[in-house]
């Protein structure tokens, strides 16, 4: 899952009492409830704002989007957010400006920089809702940090706990020590720095078999996991787990070849990868549902615009199979199919 995110902070303040009334419905702006996804006499209008048109999750999320969208009787868009925070700031403030959407479905390439003109949509009428990761400054919030938004996200934090629990539960098959390699996305993002401080942090309270080796960069290509996986291998040749996102997992699987041993654990769903786990050849995934947490939000986006009263806040991972723990066996007991691939 390629994130993007910047250090900056320009928090808004908003008054309490109108965030209650926006999350409540109760506008008088929002009127009755509408048949269809009708409101004010047109079609409800969303925007889903993806991390970018040319990413395959966003692709994911969109196609759920669109498709609850659809279903409610109104319009979806996607926003090209071209892996550009700045890019977003601005979608955002043209959107408030032209009114062209009803709801705001966002994937936020900048956790922090959003976070002041999505409460300036929300102030102006137009329904928020934060998908994927938090929007603001703590990774371990599924609640809105958002005044007045609705958030359909995971926290990054226990995004790594899961994976470093995944990884216990590959250690228990290895006799003696279990030598664990976590491959990180992108050290400079406080996004990817939160989930490398839980993946670590978990290996190490898992103690036991478990010997945790120096982290290395992945990042999110097949050349980068390739290139970190040849690394590992060279200075730790007993290494029994490689963790990385599905991108670099999937090179560094490669590398491996058909024989190697090592049990592989990927972060994220793609089809693929889905597959990769089902014919036993990586030992697990963290599944997110992008394309039913796309719908999700879609339809609580698209409830309260129409004054229905939402849950402000879900855990993406209570929509995923398995609770996220992509397990050989949950998968194929659940016969989870992917809504998108890379």
């Amino acid at each position: 899952m390629k994130l993007h995110v910047s250090r900056r902070v320009r928090a808004g303040i908003v008054a309490g009492a109108l965030g209650l009334l926006a999350l409540s419905g109760c506008s008088a702006s929002s009127g009755a409830a509408q048949p269809s996804g009708a409101a004010g006499g047109h079609p409800v209008k969303v925007g889903f704002f993806g991390y970018a048109a040319s990413n395959s999750y966003t692709q994911g999320i969109f196609k759920g989007v669109k498709k609850e969208t659809e279903a409610m009787g109104g319009t979806a868009t996607l926003v090209d957010g071209q892996f550009d925070g700045q890019a977003q700031v601005q979608q955002i403030n043209d959107a408030i400006t032209s009114k062209q959407f009803d709801v705001i479905i966002i994937t936020a390439n900048d956790n922090l920089a959003v976070q002041e003109p999505l409460e300036r949509a929300v102030k102006a009428g137009i329904t928020v809702v934060v998908e994927s990761t938090p929007v603001g400054p703590d990774f371990t919030k599924i609640d809105p940090q958002v005044q007045g938004a609705i958030s359909v996200v995971y926290s990054p934090v226990a995004n790594g706990q899961d994976l470093a629990k995944l990884a216990g539960m590959a250690c228990k098959d290895v006799s003696g020590e279990c030598q664990v390699a976590y491959m990180e996305g992108a050290p400079s993002l406080p996004l990817d720095k939160a989930r490398t401080d839980a993946v670590v942090g978990g290996l190490k309270a898992l103690g036991g078999n478990v010997k945790v080796l120096p982290t290395v960069t992945g990042g999110y290509t097949q050349d980068q996991g390739r290139t970190a996986y040849q690394n590992i291998t060279q200075s730790n040749p007993k290494v029994n787990v490689v963790i990385g996102s599905t991108q670099a997992i999937a090179g560094a699987w490669l590398a491996g070849g058909d024989k190697t041993k090592i049990k592989f654990i990927g972060n994220g769903s793609p089809e693929s990868a889905v597959q990769h786990v089902v014919n036993g050849e990586w030992y697990a995934i963290w599944a997110i549902d992008g394309s039913k947490s796309g719908e999700t939000a879609a339809k609580y986006g698209i409830e309260h615009f129409q004054g229905k009263t939402v849950p402000t806040a879900t855990d993406e991972r209570e929509l995923a199979p398995n609770k996220a723990m992509g397990t050989q066996d949950a998968l194929k007991k659940l016969a989870f199919v992917s809504g998108y691939d890379e």
